[in-house]
């Protein structure tokens, strides 16, 4: 078994849209998702919006530049996350199938294992 991270993009502008609907519906998605891969899931949570976002960077002379806001500006941002454990790539793929993502995508990439 490999391990997985399944990373969720989403627009946050869709869920304040959404409104408290559209946010049971997703909590019912995951409550789903945690019930159907209980014994695959190794881990996850929820990220606060990206305006709460600190970003670091090294600067040109070895320091570091901390700034508010995200790394990238963009329509879409990690809203949560996943590690998840799967036999192979395929395996993750079908989990991320039942990660709810309204209005945004999943990513799935592999764990790096250092001997």
């Amino acid at each position: 078994m490999s391990q997985y991270l399944v990373l969720i993009y989403g627009e946050e502008k869709a869920y304040a849209e959404g409104g408290q609907d559209l946010m049971d519906e997703v909590m019912r998605g995951h409550d789903a998702f945690g019930t159907t891969y209980a014994d695959k899931v190794l881990g996850g949570n929820a990220l606060q919006g990206a305006d709460t976002a600190t970003s670091v960077r090294r600067d040109a002379g070895g320091g570091f530049t901390v700034t508010d806001g995200p790394f990238l500006e963009t329509k879409e941002a990690v809203g949560g996350y996943y590690l998840v454990e799967a036999a192979d790539l395929d395996d993750a793929i079908g989990m991320a199938k039942a990660i709810p993502s309204p209005g945004g995508g999943l990513e799935v990439r592999p764990v790096m294992v250092f001997a």
